[in-house]
């Protein structure tokens, strides 16, 4: 894999965490300062492509495309309405990717490969938005990337889901990728007045110290809304308590780059 760029998938088997809206605005928070940056949207509902305005009906090539070797990133990314940020965006198609490739021996290695090439040179951040379960898209995702970004939301179940996830990533690291880490842990959906959000924080923060970012990412109606409109919280509402950590959250993935690259 090349180095000139960062591969990061955002994984979480747990769905409502806030993984695409954490892929799209930390997407767009980062493009916002100058970096080229991709969005690979690789769960079948599509969320991410739609929440960054990309219609149904536009969709002509997608993932799925990507990932079977019919097209590359040049011929499947589009153009989104926030500068510097490109998506290759999701169809239904992905549902059967897993049944036509169960049997291939390179079946982990599809977007590795897609990913392996000039056209991913353009951009400095690649962010994988996968699906709500561990299957072969999520490992896909994580054979083709340097590291994983986990969204954590701040409730009671929050620690026994990534416990799994994190053996999940072990797992991942003893088969097909064995140079992937923990770019960090983000926690969503803080609400400051409910005790038991203030918990997890500590106990997670106990727990895996350094690995989980400072910066919380609260409960946020407009953030919420956002999606609906087609846009990121950063363009609907810049100046949301949201949006306002989005920035922060950015800011602090690249100081972890800069420190990675310095070592």
């Amino acid at each position: 894999m090349f180095e000139k760029n960062r591969i990061i998938t955002i994984a979480n088997q747990k769905g409502g965490v806030g993984k695409t809206t954490t892929a799209i605005n930390l997407a767009t928070a980062l493009a916002a300062i100058g970096e080229q940056v991709l969005i690979i949207d690789l769960d079948p509902q599509g969320n991410a492509s739609t929440g960054l305005g990309i219609e149904r009906r536009d969709r002509k090539l997608s993932s799925y495309d990507l990932l079977m070797g019919y097209n590359s990133i040049a011929e499947s990314a589009l153009a989104t309405a926030v500068p510097n940020l490109s998506i290759v965006p999701s169809t239904m198609d992905l549902l059967g990717f897993e049944m036509e490739i169960s049997q291939a021996p390179d079946r982990a290695f599809k977007l590795r490969r897609a990913l392996n090439s000039d056209d991913a040179l353009s951009y400095s951040y690649i962010l994988v938005d996968c699906p709500p379960s561990f299957n072969l898209l999520t490992m896909n995702a994580m054979a083709a990337a340097h590291s994983v970004l986990v969204p954590l939301q701040c409730e009671f179940f929050a620690l026994e889901g990534l416990s799994q996830l994190l053996e999940t990533v072990d797992q991942v690291r003893r088969t097909v990728n064995p140079s992937l880490d923990i770019q960090g842990i983000v926690l969503t959906m803080f609400d400051a007045r409910n005790n038991l959000a203030q918990q997890v924080v500590n106990d997670v923060r106990t727990y895996l110290g350094e690995k989980v970012y400072h910066t919380l990412i609260p409960r946020n109606v407009r953030v919420s809304e956002a999606p609906s409109y087609g846009k990121p919280a950063i363009l609907y509402d810049l100046k949301c308590a949201g949006s306002q950590a989005y920035l922060q959250l950015a800011s602090e993935v690249i100081q972890r780059e800069r420190r990675r690259k310095a070592a």
